[in-house]
């Protein structure tokens, strides 16, 4: 390997490295928020759930939804409406 392609290399390490840094900064932040919100009487499950489906497209959701209430509603744990 030439040493203009090692210090690519190093280089290439070394912003993976800073942005896994950053990476695990923000993901103490948001643990930090989550804990807040718990300790004023949220739950935190439920909102990190709230963020996974605002993430989600409508109709991907809305897919989600129908096949949870088919396997609820086929394992007896809801009526069909």
């Amino acid at each position: 390997m030439h040493s203009s392609d090692i210090n690519k290399l190093r280089s290439y390490i070394e912003k993976i490295e800073n942005l896994e840094s950053d990476k695990a900064e923000i993901q103490e932040g948001i643990s930090d928020i989550y804990r807040q919100a718990k300790s004023d009487g949220f739950d935190s499950r439920i909102m990190k759930r709230i963020v996974k489906l605002k993430k989600m497209k409508t109709e991907d959701r809305e897919t989600e939804d129908m096949l949870l209430d088919t396997y609820m509603v086929a394992l007896g744990l809801a009526t069909s409406e």
